[in-house]
């Protein structure tokens, strides 16, 4: 039985404890320098930025999402970005993502949101397969650009 709830500010070391799986996983753990405090501020401070959800079997968190709200100006309705979804290995192929997902997808929907959309590597055909089946499409023609440090700065500037 996988119980879905959200986290309250005493789950930060678990949250954080998940995304550094997470970059684990998708060979990117030198780029983690989140921390629990950091975590605290951010999702229960005083201006929440994103939410997170925990999956837990028998009680014991095996999994989360963080999400946030996007906005898409062609639907003039708000969407929900998936920033990471995470179920722990020996948990995997048990519906523990399925539920996560299918949570968000409520949420979406009681929000009267017009989409519930997230990024996926490419080489991680195990998750593409997993949301091809769900029903999800891959965006061919769209591609992300991100700013960071210096050009960030610069662009400021």
């Amino acid at each position: 039985m996988i119980e879905i709830r959200p986290a309250v500010e005493a789950d930060c070391e678990q949250i954080l404890e998940f995304i550094r799986e997470l970059a684990r996983y998708e060979r990117l753990e030198h780029e983690v320098v989140a921390s629990a405090a950091g975590l605290r501020e951010r999702l229960f401070g005083e201006r929440r930025y994103a939410e997170v959800v925990l999956a837990c079997h028998e009680g014991t968190p095996v999994g989360f999402a963080l999400f946030f709200h996007n906005f898409s100006t062609f639907k003039g309705q708000p969407g929900i970005y998936l920033e990471d979804l995470y179920v722990k290995p020996h948990m995997r192929g048990r519906g523990v993502g399925r539920q996560l997902l299918g949570h968000l997808a409520r949420l979406a929907i009681e929000r009267r949101c017009a989409r519930l959309e997230w990024a996926v590597l490419e080489w991680n055909a195990p998750s593409i397969a997993f949301y091809r089946n769900l029903g999800a499409q891959l965006m061919q023609d769209w591609r992300i650009f991100r700013l960071t440090g210096a050009a960030l700065e610069r662009l400021a500037a």
